[in-house]
C-alpha cells in the first residue's frame, strides 16, 4: 500500500539569497517508520543541500522564510536570521 507523506527541510543560508552557502540545517522526515531515528541537530557533517536553490531545484517547495531576527542587546544573542522552511509529499509504501 502506498500513501504520501510529508518531508520539513529547515536551512539556514548566510544570506537572504536563496542560491547563498547553508551554514546550519534540520530535517523531519514524516516518511520514516515510527521507531526510526531522525536526523538531530548536528548528527550530519555536511548539508543535505548547499542552498535553498539547490533543495528547490530537488522538488523541495519553499513555504517559509524567517523574518530578520530579533536580538538581544545585552548579551547579543538571537535566532538565527535567513532561515527557510521547505517540504516536499514523498510517496511510501508498506506499513507506516
Amino acid at each position: 500500500m502506498s500513501s504520501a507523506r510529508q518531508q520539513v527541510l529547515i536551512l539556514h543560508l548566510t544570506s537572504g539569497d536563496l542560491a547563498s552557502p547553508t551554514v546550519a540545517w534540520a530535517l523531519y522526515d514524516g516518511a520514516l517508520e515510527a521507531d526510526a531515528v531522525q536526523m538531530q541537530s548536528g548528527s550530519e557533517l555536511e548539508p543535505p543541500y548547499d542552498s535553498v536553490l539547490a533543495a528547490m531545484r530537488d522538488g523541495w517547495r519553499v513555504f517559509q522564510a524567517s523574518p530578520l531576527p530579533e536580538r538581544s542587546a545585552a548579551t547579543g544573542t538571537g535566532q538565527l536570521a535567513n532561515e527557510f522552511w521547505l517540504e516536499r509529499i514523498v510517496q511510501t509504501t508498506g506499513r507506516q
